[in-house]
Parts: C-alpha cells; sequence; structure tokens
C-alpha cells in the first residue's frame, strides 16, 4: 500500500508506517545481491526484508495467534460426539501446537511466504458442534481429512489457482479490506472492548461498549493502554512498535493481575464480566510440560458415510471445502496486500505452493484431531512487524513447536494484549479501500458487499461469496456477461449452494 504524505510531498509505504528502521549495517538490501544461500532461498533482500525484521514478524505473529493452544482444545474438547464421548484437552492442546508448528514450518520452506497456519476457527466449532454429534470423533476427523485431499487435488490439477485468478484484481482488494476490518472487531471482541448486548436488554442494538456502555474492568483498561502505546509507537515510526505493544501490555496484564486477583471472564461456570477472557496472565508455577500426543493418527475416513448417511457426509464436506477454500484466498491475498507482495494481477508468489501446503495443512489437522488448519490472518501482525518471506513462517513454527513444552509460559499472553495489534493491523489492511472505483457500480457494489459482510456476519467465506455472486448478477444485469470468467459463474452457483445448504437440507433430508 502507497499513499502520499502533503507534508513533504514523499511516497509513504506500509512500511515506513509501521516504523521499519533501516538495517542495522545502515544500508538497505540490494535485491540484485544477496548475501548468502539462505538469503537467496527465501528471497530476503530481494523482498526489500532483512532477518532481524523477519525474526519480529515470526515473533508478532506467533504471540497474536498463540491463543489458539488454549482455544482450540476448548471447543473442541468441551463438545461430545455421537456416542458420549469427548477429547482429552492436555491432547488436545498439544496435537495444536504440533500441528501448527509443522505446517506454519511447512509453509515457510515450501509457500517462502510469511503466512502461519493453526486449528481454523469456525470450522472447529462446525466439527465440534454439527459434525461429531453425527458419528465418532474419530469419524468427523476422517471428514476433515478427506476435505483436506480434496482441496490438494484442486490445487495439483491447477483448478483453486485458476480460481484465485479469476477473480477481479478490485475484487481482491476488497477482500483484503473486509479482512482488515474483520481482524478489527475481531481485536475490539476478544478484549472486551465490544460485547454483545443480551437479548434480554430489550433493545435493537446488537452490541456495546464494554459493559453497560463503560469501561469498567481491568482487563479492558490494559487493552486500552496497550492499543495507544501500540499506535503511539506507529505514529512515531518506532521499529518494532507492534511487538513491543504486545510485550508492553503483556507486562502490565501480569502486574494488574499480581495486584488485583481478577481472575478469568468464567469462574465455576459462572460469567465474570470483569474477567480476562481466555488466558488469565499469571506466572506459572511451572515452565515446561510433557506434550500428550495420545491423538495423533485417530482418524476414520469411511464409518461416516454409513453412520450419518452419504447426504449428510457430502453436506458437510461440501461446507468444509467451501469455507477452506475462500477463507485461504481472502487472508493470502489480505497478507500479500499488506506486505507490497502481489502482481499487477493481486495474485502473491508461489501462488500454488501455498495454497498447497494450506490444503496439507487441513489433512494434517484432522490426522492429528485438532480440526481443520488453515491460513490464519494474525499472519498480518508478522507483516506489519517487516516480515516479508517464508522465514517469519520459521520462526512462528519453531515457537509453536516449543509451546508443547512450554505451554504454561505461553498461556500468559491475554486476549487482552494481544487483541492491540489486529486493531491496529486492521487499520493498515483498511487503508488499501481508496484503491477501489467507488464511481464503478459495477465493481463498487460487490466490493462493498464484500467489505462489510465480513465483519458482520464474522466470516471471510460469507463476504467473499456475497461479493462474487452480486458481481456476477450485476455483470449479467447490465449485459456484460463476456466480462466474467467462466469460472465466477461456476463459483457462484456453489455459494449460491452454499448459502441455501439449510433449506436444501430440510427439503431432501
Amino acid at each position: 500500500m502507497i499513499w502520499d504524505d502533503a507534508r513533504d510531498n514523499r511516497k509513504i509505504t506500509c512500511e515506513d508506517l509501521m516504523a521499519v528502521a533501516p538495517p542495522e549495517n545502515g544500508t538497505p538490501p540490494d535485491p540484485a545481491h544477496p548475501r548468502n544461500g539462505f538469503d537467496r532461498f527465501f528471497e530476503i533482500s530481494a523482498r526489500g526484508s532483512t532477518m532481524s525484521r523477519e525474526v519480529r514478524g515470526g515473533l508478532a505473529t506467533f504471540f497474536t495467534m498463540a491463543y489458539i493452544v488454549v482455544l482450540n482444545p476448548l471447543i473442541l474438547g468441551g463438545a461430545v460426539d455421537g456416542d458420549g464421548k469427548t477429547l482429552p484437552i492436555p491432547a488436545l492442546a498439544a496435537g495444536t501446537a504440533l500441528v501448527a508448528g509443522l505446517m506454519t514450518i511447512l509453509m515457510g520452506v515450501v509457500g517462502r511466504f510469511p503466512l502461519a497456519l493453526a486449528a481454523g476457527l469456525g470450522v472447529n466449532a462446525l466439527v465440534a458442534y454439527e459434525i461429531a454429534p453425527e458419528m465418532t470423533w474419530a469419524d468427523a476427523m476422517g471428514l476433515v481429512v478427506i476435505e483436506g485431499v480434496i482441496i490438494a487435488v484442486l490445487v495439483l490439477t491447477g483448478l483453486r489457482t485458476a480460481v484465485f485468478r479469476a477473480v477481479p484484481t478490485q475484487m481482491k482488494t476488497a477482500i483484503g479490506v473486509g479482512i482488515g476490518l474483520f481482524l478489527t472487531i475481531i481485536g475490539l471482541v476478544d478484549a472486551g472492548f465490544v460485547r454483545r448486548i443480551p437479548d434480554a436488554a430489550n433493545t435493537t442494538v446488537p452490541v456495546g461498549l464494554g459493559i453497560g456502555g463503560k469501561l469498567v474492568s481491568w482487563p479492558m483498561l490494559v487493552f486500552v493502554v496497550g492499543l495507544l502505546i501500540t499506535l503511539v509507537l506507529v505514529a512515531r515510526r518506532v521499529r518494532g512498535a507492534i511487538l513491543i505493544g504486545i510485550l508492553a501490555s503483556t507486562v502490565l496484564a501480569v502486574i494488574v493481575e499480581a495486584i488485583g486477583n481478577i481472575g478469568p471472564s468464567f469462574v465455576n461456570g459462572q460469567p465474570n464480566p470483569k474477567g480476562w477472557s481466555l488466558n488469565v496472565p499469571e506466572l506459572p508455577k511451572t515452565v515446561v510440560d510433557l506434550p500428550d500426543l495420545s491423538l495423533l493418527g485417530k482418524f476414520n475416513v469411511l464409518d461416516s458415510w454409513g453412520r450419518a448417511g452419504w447426504l449428510v457426509v457430502l453436506m458437510f464436506v461440501f461446507t468444509l471445502l467451501i469455507t477452506d477454500f475462500f477463507d485461504t484466498m481472502g487472508t493470502m491475498v489480505a497478507v500479500g496486500q499488506e506486505g507490497g507482495l502481489l502482481d499487477e494481477q493481486g495474485t502473491p508468489p508461489r501462488a500454488k505452493e501455498i495454497l498447497l501446503v494450506d490444503s496439507i495443512a487441513a489433512a494434517a489437522g484432522g490426522a492429528a484431531s485438532t480440526s481443520s488448519n488453515t491460513s490464519y490472518i494474525e499472519s498480518a501482525a508478522g507483516v506489519g512487524e517487516g516480515a516479508r518471506t517464508g522465514v517469519a513462517s520459521l520462526v512462528t513454527g519453531v515457537l509453536f513447536l516449543l509451546a508443547m513444552f512450554l505451554a504454561p509460559l505461553v498461556v500468559i499472553v491475554p486476549f487482552e494484549a494481544a487483541s492491540t495489534a489486529l486493531v491496529v493491523v486492521g487499520f493498515l489492511m483498511m487503508t488499501a479501500v481508496r484503491t477501489i472505483d467507488w464511481s464503478d457500480y459495477e465493481i463498487a457494489i460487490p466490493a462493498f458487499l464484500t467489505i462489510v459482510l465480513m465483519p458482520f456476519t464474522y466470516s471471510i467465506s460469507n463476504g467473499i461469496g456475497a461479493g462474487l455472486i452480486t458481481f456476477v448478477v450485476v455483470k449479467l444485469a447490465r449485459g456484460k456477461a463476456r466480462e466474467v470468467h467462466p469460472l465466477l459463474y461456476g463459483v457462484a452457483v456453489l455459494f449460491v449452494l452454499y448459502f441455501l445448504r439449510g433449506p436444501i437440507e430440510s427439503l431432501v433430508l
């Protein structure tokens, strides 16, 4: 992203805004002369980055998404399958960290792109509360493996990449902007700064500020202070602004918890609105713990068809496919756009390899009983710190592997500290909205729907689907059917089926 600075009439890039200072030796990296084979392989200098930026970026991404090591086990471990069985939370935590680490490292080496992967939120809830109750956990995870294999086949045949390239460039920009707003609302909600207003409140307003319109808890104050610290550092172009903001917020949170003994948001099953959203920032009694890997390989790809019925299974697999297929596309565009890594058609380098690793991660998540793993938009936090290559993914992946043994230390970082990065990165991604031609309604209307529906429906796929359907419909209404890539007609039909899957299920089941 590039825009003019009226003060000195020079171009300001996103990297300037994130205050990435010159390399330690005082000279910028020379893209034409990589320093060594490692530099050449990962294209560190070629993409205008340095090792220090990549390490900072990898750290920022990890701290922003480390919550998944705690949250994924809570989601999957809190549900029962068709036999009334549950999955052990310690094994889920270890498996979540293991697969996230291995797949993120694979993304760094094969995709060479600053993307981190972990168990997908939304997909894990679908597996836990819709799929598993119809069968066993092993059967449900088997469907996730099947879905990952299908996506891998689509990548290897070139279909997934072809669909990606068929999407107009300005629609890809809208996807990135929408994800930026989505990140912002995730950060605000996770921190408790914005909360859902209960239906019993007799108001048509769905959300509000804090508790009763007031910021009345210490965790909220930690978030506000951390956000202000990060924004000030960004405005002053301090190197490592996002990472410093996360660490400063965490230190403040630990101090506040030590003094106030606030506790979690739920105590003995009862809500504690003034508590920490997920992780309680208290110093652990032990730092190292051995991981439980007993869930690895506990999946079954055959029995679900007979137990739940082929039609139910097909609908489950289709839903998983659509969600994974387009969520990753949007994430890849958003991260690439933020880092200035897209070509003129809005495609990142090594797109096929990136998509292939993502599909392998989906299957790997099922094989480890941790649900489908997918690319995380929180990777944009690392890009905001200057990450441009797969080296950042290596750093994040190694930290996830260490998290298997250092789980007590990882959970020190509360949502209120990590969420500051999401809000700041959301702002940065929002700036690309100016490149959309809002005078051209054929692109402006679908772009608008893409942007607003992502945060309002809490789904990347919903925004992409609504935008692409509208794009096709508007083009047809204007008599410009030939301007629509043939693949987009098929995609639009699939999304129509996706949105109508509820009525379809009620008719045929």
